[in-house]
């Protein structure tokens, strides 16, 4: 592959995979240092977008089984949701092509703000730690949460771990580490999703996918093992910091 004929090229990509994995696990938003990456050693757009969720999609189910393994998720609680997510990432792909993207970009940085500035005006969302009941999550607010977000990851994506952290506190009282949980596996599906439509039509470079996604894999297991082991303290910051970045990154493409 042309693209991974230097070592530099090798480099940035095992690097910038590393630490969005990082993030990814945690707080989402990992795609604002991948994606940047494949452009940079020169994939085109559509082919970088599609090699990308290949990459998310490993990093997602590492981070997903992880907090698994630790207790803090459990899939029988959640089967509405990971249907109604799987529903909307194939409605928002369609609605892709169906929407004037100029219209997006100027709509997606407004949605990332009112999540960050819900989050920060709402100070419990973020700094308590809630006790949530123990009978099954009710099903029509999965079905809502899961179809809604869903759409969004196949519509769009940016800010989307984010999204289902808070919404998660807010609708089940999930503590913040499960809430993380929560979001990595629903990522997952809707990832998954959208990896197929790529796949369908040819925008997935496997090789390169596969580099970028080992080393997202690595950083998600770093990523989820730090969030456990540190707790809120050491997310509350990266969460913040992150909405934020998303929110810059996504008004400075938008409106300049």
């Amino acid at each position: 592959m042309e693209i991974l004929a230097t070592s530099i090229n090798w480099l940035v990509l095992a690097g910038a995979g590393l630490l969005a994995g990082f993030i990814d696990a945690i707080v989402g938003g990992g795609g604002l240092l991948s994606i940047p990456a494949l452009l940079s050693v020169g994939m085109p757009a559509h082919l970088s977008l599609g090699t990308n969720k290949l990459a998310s999609s490993m990093s997602s189910s590492t981070a997903a089984y992880t907090y698994y393994k630790k207790h803090l998720f459990d899939p029988r609680l959640w089967k509405k949701c990971f249907i109604a997510t799987a529903v909307g990432a194939v409605v928002g792909s369609v609605l892709v092509y169906l929407i004037d993207g100029d219209l997006l970009e100027k709509i997606l940085p407004v949605i990332v703000i009112l999540v960050a500035l819900y989050s920060l005006l709402f100070r419990k969302v973020l700094h308590g730690e809630f006790h949530p009941p123990k009978h099954r999550p009710r099903t029509k607010r999965q079905l809502l949460q899961g179809f809604i977000l869903g759409s969004y990851d196949g519509f769009a994506g940016p800010g989307l771990g984010s999204m289902w952290i808070v919404s998660s506190r807010v609708l089940y009282k999930l503590s913040f580490l499960k809430s993380c949980a929560l979001s990595r596996a629903m990522t997952f599906v809707s990832n998954i999703v959208a990896l197929a439509i790529f796949i369908y039509h040819g925008n997935v470079d496997f090789a390169v996918g596969l580099l970028l996604g080992s080393s997202m894999m690595l950083g998600s297991y770093i990523g989820t093992h730090s969030a456990i082991r540190f707790g809120l303290p050491f997310i509350r910051p990266l969460f913040i910091t992150m909405v934020i970045i998303i929110a810059i990154h996504l008004s400075w493409n938008a409106w300049t």
